[in-house]
């Protein structure tokens, strides 16, 4: 069952980490992955400073992950997709998903093929009230 979450939630959740890594891709399809300390601005995700490295791939493949480790081994790790843009030397990720997840040990899997110990956390703007 997934359970949407607006973004001031996951603000809450961000609180938890230290850093992150973000994740693009390179020519080849290779993986390219940098630590920073990313921060939620509004409805996105602020990245201050990225490398020439990470700007190329962006440049062409225009989408990034980013995934805070646990602080202890058995606690989540939060893993958080997005589009990303390239503006004024900085990169902003707007989240399309978000997803806390571990390990779950001997854990025969579930119905969706997970199999381990997730917690969907869609990514839904505020609304005006």
């Amino acid at each position: 069952m997934s359970i949407e979450v607006a973004l001031h939630e996951l603000a809450e959740t961000l609180a938890k980490y230290r850093f992150a890594y973000l994740l693009t891709v390179r020519d080849g399809d290779r993986a390219h992955v940098v630590a920073v300390t990313p921060t939620l601005t509004g409805e996105r995700l602020l990245v201050p400073e990225p490398g020439r490295t990470t700007r190329a791939n962006l440049e062409t493949r225009p989408s990034a992950t980013l995934v805070w480790p646990p602080a202890d081994p058995g606690d989540y790790t939060l893993i958080v997709d997005g589009a990303a843009e390239q503006r004024d030397g900085q990169v902003t990720v707007a989240p399309t998903r978000a997803v806390l997840h571990r390990p779950a040990p001997g854990h025969a899997g579930s119905p969706t093929g997970c199999g381990s110990d997730c917690v969907e956390l869609p990514v839904v703007p505020e609304t005006a009230s």
